[in-house]
């Protein structure tokens, strides 16, 4: 507890919590406009996805390498899926294919680039698990693979018979979701050793983790919060989004995988700075994995149950080249296993050109 209570007080991102209960009140008060809930919504996500993360460190620290590294890869990505899953169940199957393409460009581009320039800022040149970073590049073009099917048979079809796209895209989902599976046993148990390092290793030592019981709490609560506030944020996200003159889009692509990726960002960036750039680019391309193997399939099985219709595949082709040659330029920057500043600069430019051009499609 007593660590819990330090954290609170150092760490700023935390006092953002004060967001939550202001949303939840002006929500049951229905005092809020569509664009203040949209804006309180978003703030108060942060926070909670940081309390949902330190959360996870501190069971999965007590738990072992094995199920400790199945419950980050499980939980690593909560905020996002409960986001969806609000938006799926409101019929918004647009939005969350757009916030599916954007959590896999923005924490592969984005995320992965700032760690990049901010650790080159600081030391010359850093090095990173090559081998690691070739697995998680290679699972990301098997997604682009997956998902540019279905989309170009679509595309072809048009005007012509009727293409069971639906069952497609259900079929090639289990597969994803098969893939993720044994990428887990691959990954924890038959070749852990191609995703260790010595810089991870010997940084274990000094980070302090939550009580069990308290990290319980705390993942409990947070995910009930999260759980409202993603559902307001959903209610209020096209009236907002036209008021404030975005796209759904442009919110999908950009702005939800930033709110959601608010504190593994934070952790990846920190750990750059201090040379530890295995751990950056294992939370970055491990959470673009388990978004594209494990979330985007379990949407698409969730939408039968809970959907107005069923959600297939079929990208929009923007989104689809998108997230190609986002994989293209983080394989083609990773593969030497060396960053520097202007390797994150890279990343960063081919991050902000998607950004620009969703920002002014209507």
């Amino acid at each position: 507890m007593n660590q819990f209570v330090k954290d609170i007080k150092s760490k700023p991102i935390f006092w953002m919590g004060i967001a939550v209960p202001i949303v939840l009140i002006l929500h049951w008060t229905h005092s809020g406009s569509d664009t203040l809930m949209f804006l309180l919504s978003l703030i108060a996500i942060i926070p909670l996805a940081a309390f949902l993360s330190h959360a996870t460190e501190g069971i999965a620290a007590k738990t072992g390498d094995t199920i400790g590294g199945l419950l980050n890869a499980t939980l690593g990505n909560l905020t996002e899926m409960v986001i969806f899953i609000a938006a799926l169940n409101q019929g918004l199957i647009d939005l969350v294919k757009a916030s599916i393409a954007g959590a896999v460009v923005t924490n592969s581009l984005f995320m992965l680039g700032m760690s990049f320039l901010q650790g080159g800022l600081k030391y010359r040149v850093q090095n990173f698990n090559r081998l690691n970073a070739f697995i998680q590049s290679s699972l990301l073009f098997v997604v682009c693979i997956a998902l540019m099917v279905p989309t170009v048979v679509a595309k072809v079809s048009e005007g012509e018979k009727t293409v069971p796209l639906e069952k497609i895209s259900l079929g090639i989902a289990i597969l994803l979701m098969v893939v993720y599976l044994l990428s887990l046993f691959f990954s924890l148990k038959t070749h852990s050793n191609f995703f260790k390092s010595e810089e991870v290793e010997g940084g274990h030592g000094e980070e302090h983790v939550w009580p069990v019981k308290t990290a319980v709490i705390v993942l409990i609560i947070s995910a009930t919060c999260i759980a409202i506030v993603s559902e307001i944020f959903v209610e209020g996200v096209q009236d907002a989004s036209e008021k404030m003159g975005l796209s759904q889009g442009f919110v999908g692509f950009i702005i939800i995988p930033i709110v959601g990726a608010a504190a593994e960002m934070m952790s990846a960036f920190s750990a750059a700075k201090k040379n530890k750039l295995d751990i950056s680019v294992g939370i970055a391309m491990g959470s673009s994995a388990q978004i594209a193997l494990f979330v985007t399939p379990l949407m698409v099985m969730l939408s039968y149950f809970i959907a107005p219709a069923h959600m297939d595949l079929s990208f929009k082709g923007g989104l689809i080249f998108m997230l190609l040659f986002g994989t293209l330029t983080v394989a083609l920057t990773s593969n030497h296993g060396k960053s520097t500043w202007y390797l994150g600069v890279l990343l960063l430019s081919v991050y902000a050109i998607f950004g620009v051009t969703l920002y002014f499609l209507d």
